[in-house]
């Protein structure tokens, strides 16, 4: 797809990997929705980058519908790439889960990309053309001590993004999960602060680089699965 004057929506684009990726693609002559729950901080950052923010937080499941509406508004009633990137992390051994944390973690991670992706599909499927770029993990591939309320999250999520790839082929709708390995971002920072890059860490650079490559394919393929590793993690 040539990306110059197309539409773009990205989840949690306020920060990290989101933020990189809505970078990218403006700097391509996109023009991109970011949605964010902190209304101070998502100003901010779409002023810097030249984004339209969108106060939304995808955990919030009744408001779904209507703030896709929004967010398809705000782009003249075209859209052309949903980015599903928004996510949390809780990292409980087993005996410390509860209920509270499963749900909060499936309820942003899974349900609310869903139920997102529900309602973007509507708009894909009337244009017969669309792309779906999915936030996993390589938690995705294999769980890890303390991963099992998040890795079973982003498990489902793979699974999701297999089952769509299914259902949309035939709706022209490209469907693709990208699995980053641990990325320095404000990922799992209380406070939601940046970390500063680390030499042995992926940034969010390597991930939007990915997703804007994966994108850029020509329309006739796509690529269903790519996995980003630190290439010196030690």
């Amino acid at each position: 797809m040539d990306i110059n004057n197309s539409n773009v929506i990205i989840t949690g684009g306020s920060s990290g990997i989101g933020k990189e990726t809505a970078k990218q693609f403006i700097a391509k002559g996109a023009n991109v929705v970011i949605t964010g729950r902190d209304k101070t901080k998502l100003n901010q950052v779409a002023q810097e980058i030249g984004a339209i923010p969108l106060l939304f937080d995808v955990s919030d499941t009744a408001s779904i519908p209507s703030m896709t509406t929004e967010a398809i508004e705000l782009l003249e009633g075209k859209l052309d790439t949903l980015v599903n990137n928004a996510g949390i992390g809780v990292f409980s051994r087993l005996g410390e889960i509860t209920i509270e944390d499963l749900q909060a973690v499936y309820t942003t991670n899974v349900f609310g990309l869903a139920l997102l992706t529900q309602e973007v599909v509507k708009t894909f499927k009337k244009q017969n053309y669309g792309n779906i770029i999915n936030i996993g993990s390589t938690a995705a591939l294999k769980g890890f001590e303390r991963g099992s309320i998040y890795a079973a999250s982003k498990f489902a999520v793979r699974g999701m993004t297999q089952c769509w790839q299914s259902e949309l082929r035939k709706h022209n709708i490209r469907v693709s999960l990208v699995n980053p390995s641990e990325v320095a971002s404000a990922f799992s920072n209380e406070n939601r602060e940046e970390r500063q890059e680390e030499a042995n860490k992926l940034g969010p650079k390597e991930i939007a680089d990915t997703i804007v490559n994966l994108v850029e394919v020509r329309d006739k393929g796509f690529i269903p699965e790519v996995t980003i590793w630190a290439t010196n993690p030690f």
